[in-house]
């Protein structure tokens, strides 16, 4: 095996005693000297937990993670999750240590290291594989994006979901194809967010006995000792939620620490936390960070003799020791690079019993969509009175589940409200066998009233290839923006979807009438919004999103019935996948007096405008805009088609605040939406008492037209 080039090659340096427990501690050091250099090269980071966990990180990964630096991303890997990821160094000297291969966009393993000492030295920097905080897809070895401190903890509970859903459903006798651990390292912060608290106490709920967490007690936190604002029992409070726990009272005893890591591996229905006790290495004070805490680079005098403890050259930075290379991979290759190739010659076996299943396997691995899969998915006849976009949204995920064998998902106690439930009783309800109420097996997830935590394990179940929906009111993505926005960074197609979308929630009142969320979900890049004006434009959004190997989704969806458009008299559906499509329009030259713009239920509102102004003489064309962010997508031609730029006369009406639209009626045009929250009462009241009416439309349009002239 080729190794990066090393820094600091005398020979006499090089030379590490020939003893198992030497070189164990060689490469736990290493990963410390690593961490310190990169850190202080940086002049930027923390270097403190690093120190602290390379012991954990070094155990962890030579003798229980199976995971095969080869090959990282091979389907029944384990799974290490770095939640604190402020701690990131411990993760990249970790993977530069283990020879962790680069992995491309179209999941082909290259020869290149994942991260090299070149790759260390650039920590921080611009465009360097070595972020601040651990970026999935940006580093191969990463298995998820961990910023908000607690995100990384509820992620891993996804994936060890995945892994009991996975085994349940393609294992056969003599196949044990699916049964990775999820491991999540973690410290006080991520114990102290809520987000952490909601995914254990469901994880206990579940059984989940193939995950582990790992908690640094060290009672630190950026403001110095915990003790200011955090006393709590943790470990009792996990005994509350179901967990087994154990404890390793420090973090340099090697055989405590695999110890601990065995029990949680004999564990068979409870997920385990394993307490590790360490002391923080403490920096000299700087001006931004006066209590010399772990966030700050230690300085060179303080690296030099931190290394002479270690026994490592003091004047040498970015140094790996002869041999540390060597015995930490020749492990890793005997426990992951054994399994993988084992696991390999075994699906070659299944792919001959269970052709069918492993197919369903390769494509949900390249996250695509069996090939016919559209034409299972219903159309909708033209009816004035319609369905609310919620019920038809529940009836096309039926058809979607009946096409996509790994398309699940729940919702946050809200599936009779939502109406995402999976209703054939094949697809069944994910729950421990031990339960009685159904298995692992299971299609429809109940994450109770835990939208954050929902949204997280959403993502390590999308990160570990399923196709997973979430589901709750719009008003409630408050509660989920941190994951929504993690989704789009790693660039992982989850469906987001929220019903109740506007005003039209009605009697429930301003609390659960969103305003201002369209706008919030629209502005997040590389996350797609649609607000479908009925069921067909719904069938359009389905497509779009099943088809999407690398973008996140949102389904704006309402309460109220909305008329389903007569396709005869309007613009072919299919419009909806260039995000603005030109619904009608009364000029034939092309070039209409005003332009009227809505989405979702406001469409019908333009449409009885079109009706008042044609009558008038006026010639308006009238857009329908499920998806901003598809629009933008579009050439200058495509926009230019459907908002000539020549006609500023311009109406957008929303049952939502303007943010966002100016750009589409320009300075000219008129806006028609929400600039308060709404109010308690039924929704004909609301309309009324906020003025939604094609009346008011068609009158605004004529204002708009009379301004220019």
């Amino acid at each position: 095996m080729s190794h990066p080039t090393r820094s600091g090659n005398a020979k006499d340096d090089n030379v590490i005693d020939d003893s198992f427990a030497a070189k164990e501690k060689a490469v736990v050091d290493t990963i410390r000297c690593l961490s310190m250099d990169a850190v202080q090269k940086a002049n930027s980071g923390h270097p403190g937990t690093p120190m602290a966990m390379a012991p954990v990180a070094y155990t962890i990964w030579s003798k229980f993670l199976k995971f095969d630096p080869e090959a990282p991303i091979w389907p029944n890997r384990d799974r290490f999750v770095l939640s604190m990821g402020h701690a990131s160094m411990l993760i990249y000297s970790t993977l530069h240590m283990a020879g962790v291969r680069e992995v491309s966009n179209d999941y082909c393993t290259g020869d290149r290291e994942s991260v090299t000492i070149d790759d260390l030295k650039t920590f921080r920097q611009l465009h360097s594989r070595c972020a601040g905080h651990p970026e999935y897809h940006w580093t191969s070895g990463i298995e998820t994006t961990t910023g908000p401190l607690g995100n990384g903890l509820a992620t891993s509970v996804g994936m060890a979901i995945a892994s009991k859903w996975l085994g349940a459903t393609y294992n056969k006798p003599g196949f044990e194809l699916f049964n990775f651990n999820a491991y999540a390292l973690a410290g006080d912060g991520c114990f102290q967010e809520g987000v952490s608290a909601e995914a254990a106490s469901l994880a206990g709920h579940l059984q989940l006995d193939n995950l582990c967490w790992i908690w640094d007690n060290n009672h630190i936190s950026i403001e110095g000792n915990t003790d200011w604002s955090f006393t709590e029992d943790v470990a009792t409070r996990f005994v509350a939620y179901g967990w087994n726990i154990t404890r390793v009272t420090d973090a340099n005893d090697l055989p405590k620490l695999q110890s601990a890591f065995n029990v949680a591996r004999k564990e068979n229905n409870r997920p385990t936390l394993v307490v590790v006790d360490s002391h923080i290495a403490w920096g000299a004070p700087t001006k931004q960070d006066t209590h010399g805490a772990h966030g700050a680079p230690l300085g060179d005098k303080e690296i030099a003799g931190t290394k002479e403890f270690y026994g490592l050259p003091p004047d040498k930075t970015f140094y790996v020791p002869d041999g540390a290379y060597d015995h930490f991979r020749s492990q890793m290759a005997a426990n992951g690079g054994v399994a993988r190739k084992s696991w390999e010659a075994m699906f070659a076996e299944y792919k001959t019993a269970y052709p069918d299943l492993a197919e369903q396997i390769d494509l949900m691995n390249s996250r695509q969509m069996p090939s016919d899969w559209e034409s299972k998915l219903p159309t909708y006849p033209a009816d004035p009175k319609g369905m609310a976009s919620r019920i038809s949204n529940g009836k096309i995920m039926q058809a979607v589940a009946e096409a996509c064998p790994y398309f699940l998902g729940g919702s946050a106690d809200l599936a009779p409200s939502t109406k995402t439930r999976l209703e054939d009783a094949k697809f069944g309800d994910f729950m421990p066998p031990s339960t009685g109420w159904g298995d692992w097996s299971g299609r429809n997830f109940h994450f109770g009233i835990r939208e954050h935590a929902m949204g997280a394990i959403m993502n390590g179940m999308c990160l570990s290839k399923l196709r997973s929906f979430g589901s709750g009111f719009f008003v409630f993505s408050d509660y989920m923006k941190p994951v929504i926005r993690l989704s789009a960074i790693m660039e992982i197609p989850v469906t987001w979807i929220f019903t109740h979308d506007s005003i039209g929630v009605g009697e429930d009142g301003p609390t659960h009438q969103p305003i201002e969320h369209l706008a919030m979900m629209r502005s997040i890049p590389g996350l797609v919004t649609f607000r479908p004006s009925d069921a067909n434009e719904n069938v359009e959004c389905w497509k779009w999103i099943m088809n999407s190997k690398h973008t996140p989704s949102v389904l704006v969806l309402s309460r109220q019935n909305l008329p389903t458009i007569d396709r005869t008299e309007y613009g072919a559906v299919s419009g909806v996948q260039k995000g603005a499509y030109v619904l009608k329009c009364a000029a034939p030259d092309g070039n209409p007096d005003v332009i009227l713009m809505a989405s979702g239920s406001e469409v019908s509102l333009i449409c009885g405008a079109y009706d008042l102004l044609v009558a008038k003489g006026v010639k308006p064309r009238i857009v329908s805009m499920p998806s901003f962010n598809l629009f933008e997508q579009q050439s200058d031609e495509y926009k230019e088609s459907v908002l000539p730029s020549k006609v500023r006369a311009r109406v957008g009406v929303e049952f939502a605040g303007d943010f966002g639209w100016h750009k589409y009626i320009g300075l000219d045009g008129k806006y028609i939406g929400m600039q308060t929250f709404g109010e308690s009462a039924p929704l004909a009241r609301l309309l009324e008492k906020f003025n939604f009416s094609p009346d008011r439309i068609a009158e605004a349009a004529e204002a708009s037209i009379a301004g220019l002239k």
